[in-house]
């Protein structure tokens, strides 16, 4: 039997609808992508011009007038978010880089802590990382999921061992919207003696995230997604009782004692969170994160996970009523912010759908991503999954199918 599909609210009544006027795009797009680039608040714009009449008029006395502490300010808004402590979240460039810098602190050539756990369903990039510091040392273990969605935690944990060193790990999985049992996984770790770096990129901002009460040693995220901040501007929170513990070898002149005494090596490290930072930071990308990063601040996780809970068991109960796969978790407990769909020729509809100004993605062995976030009407995901009959039925998704693929 197909699920039940939740009746709409009228916009009076979704008391996240105002905050909608504050992002152009969604008022004249179907903007269903937000776990792959949220929509762009207009304050974005005006601190981008901000940062560009900064540069204009105040030239390279900016950096002594606000820009050189910006990995950190807008570490403490991120922080907020997910309930960091103030100075213990600093930002980079990627997730990639910031869970460099953590992999920086171990040797994996001495002791007899080489292990790395994981699962085969994380986002690549991070996978690829792991996978290639094997030759310096690290044992990897790769966890499968026996079903695409979501993962077996039991092996998970009997995996997290005495000779384990880390487990890098997806609070929310990219492609299913599984969410990760991560106070089990954090539990488990402490009991061996293993660290813990939860990746929250597809979780903070639809999702509610407290790194504290997890209990995790490390957590990476960005900017890009539910934030609304934009790319180039990821974060890294690392527990303050560790920093003394923990010298990464991935550093630079930001992470000195006195980094404008320009003294030849090696280092002397800063003792806050300073310490994870490395070499000079994207300071146009801080500018631009800054906007999304305190609206989701300020309208706080749990207004925007009921949103969330709501809109996507819509979404699930208009593709079953469809008759097309759902390749997300059915328990709501367990599912992130994003439904996805495998119906027939998914990659072609999807770019037919984007022709029509309806932003979806499509991910292989997933199908077709409907990410609503607090600033979507319940109308837009009708009128989503409406088109995507329309376009099978019509056949219209055939100009698409020798297209070739971009990045979405």
């Amino acid at each position: 039997m197909s699920a039940r599909i939740p009746p709409p609210l009228p916009a009076t009544k979704d008391p996240l609808d105002p905050w909608r006027k504050r992002f152009p795009i969604v008022n004249r797009t179907n903007y269903l992508i937000s776990n792959s680039l949220g929509a762009m608040p207009e304050r974005a714009r005006e601190d981008l011009a901000e940062y560009a009449e900064t540069w204009a008029a105040r030239g390279v006395r900016a950096w002594g007038e606000g820009w050189w502490e910006m990995a950190v300010t807008v570490g403490d808004l991120a922080g907020r978010v997910i309930g960091a402590p103030p100075g213990s979240v600093t930002m980079h460039q990627n997730v990639t880089l910031a869970s460099a810098i953590v992999a920086s602190c171990f040797d994996f050539r001495r002791g007899p802590r080489r292990k790395v756990v994981m699962v085969d369903m994380e986002f690549p990039s991070l996978l690829y990382l792991w996978h290639r510091l094997r030759s310096q040392g690290v044992e990897l273990e790769v966890i499968r999921s026996e079903d695409g969605v979501s993962l077996p935690t039991d092996r998970l944990l009997a995996a997290i061992d005495r000779r384990t060193a880390l487990v890098p790990i997806s609070h929310v999985l990219f492609r299913s919207s599984w969410i990760l049992d991560a106070k089990a996984v954090a539990e488990r770790a402490r009991k061996v003696g293993a660290r813990v770096c939860l990746d929250v990129f597809q979780s903070a901002g639809t999702v509610p995230v407290d790194v504290a009460s997890l209990d995790v040693d490390f957590a990476v995220g960005g900017a890009l997604k539910w934030l609304c901040g934009g790319p180039g501007a990821a974060y890294l929170y690392v527990r303050p009782d560790l920093r003394k513990d923990l010298l990464p070898r991935l550093t630079g002149w930001q992470a000195h004692e006195a980094p404008f005494a320009f003294e030849p090596g090696p280092i002397r490290a800063r003792e806050d969170g300073w310490r994870f930072l490395t070499g000079t930071p994207n300071i146009p990308a801080l500018y631009a994160a800054r906007a999304g990063i305190g609206i989701l601040g300020e309208i706080g996780s749990g207004p925007v996970r009921e949103k969330s809970l709501r809109q996507t068991a819509r979404l699930v109960a208009l593709a079953e009523r469809e008759g097309w796969k759902v390749t997300a978790p059915a328990d709501p407990e367990r599912r992130g912010g994003t439904v996805a769909i495998d119906l027939p020729h998914g990659a072609a509809v999807a770019a037919e759908l984007n022709a029509r100004d309806v932003v979806v993605d499509y991910r292989p062995r997933a199908g077709i991503r409907l990410s609503p976030h607090f600033y979507t009407r319940d109308r837009e995901l009708d009128a989503a999954v409406a088109a995507a009959r329309e376009i099978l039925e019509t056949r219209a998704y055939e100009r698409h199918l020798h297209a070739k693929r971009t990045v979405t």
